[in-house]
C-alpha cells in the first residue's frame, strides 16, 4: 500500500433527534448489510456452480470481492454506532 492509500479514519456527525431515529439508522444499516450478504452468497454460489463464461465468472469474483468490502464497512459502521 502506498503512503497515500494508507488507513484513514472517517468521522461522521449525524444529527439524531430521538431514540427512534437512532433505531431507524441502525435498522437501515442492518438491512443494507443483509442485502450485501445476500449478494455475496448469490454470486458466490453462481460462481461455484460454473454459471457463465470465464469472463462472466471473473466478473462475479470481482463483484463478490466488492460486496464483501461493503459488508465489512457496514459492520464497522454498526460497531461504531453501538459504541
Amino acid at each position: 500500500m502506498s503512503e497515500s492509500e494508507g488507513e484513514r479514519v472517517l468521522r461522521l456527525e449525524i444529527p439524531i433527534e430521538s431514540e427512534e431515529e437512532l433505531a431507524a439508522l441502525e435498522g437501515a444499516l442492518i438491512a443494507a448489510r443483509a442485502n450485501e450478504l445476500s449478494q455475496i452468497r448469490r454470486r458466490a454460489t453462481r460462481h461455484s456452480l460454473g454459471y457463465g463464461s470465464d469472463s462472466a465468472r471473473e466478473t462475479m469474483s470481482d463483484e463478490v470481492h466488492h460486496a464483501e468490502r461493503r459488508y465489512e464497512m457496514l459492520n464497522r459502521l454498526l460497531k461504531a454506532l453501538k459504541s
